[in-house]
């Protein structure tokens, strides 16, 4: 099976200019990756990812985008039975004409 968790929102601190040290912006995350689905004892719950993946945001305040997506990969691959796991984030106001994202 593969799920796809795509524009999770919200706000965080995330970024290492002054300004986004002290004002939350809003990040957007996708999350893809697959598992064995054998029974109902072995499906994973989308909604609970997404929200530990929300709180890890707001809780651990990163610098960078890459600590932020090596943090989620590693939480995620130590907690759930998943495979080919891609994590994206996007800061969708950080400048004026573009989406700056970064994934794995």
């Amino acid at each position: 099976m593969k799920i796809s968790i795509e524009n999770l929102t919200f706000k965080c601190i995330i970024g290492i200019l002054d300004f986004e040290r002290v004002k939350k912006q809003k990040v957007i995350i996708d999350i893809f990756f697959n598992y064995d689905y054998i029974n109902n004892d072995t499906f994973i719950d989308y909604s609970e990812i997404s929200s530990k993946v929300e709180k890890i945001m707001k809780k651990e305040k990163f610098e960078l985008l890459e600590e932020a997506i090596l943090y989620i990969e590693k939480f995620l691959s130590e907690n759930y039975p998943i495979k080919n796991l891609k994590i994206k984030i996007s800061k969708p106001n950080i400048l004026k004409n573009c989406i700056v994202s970064l994934e794995n």
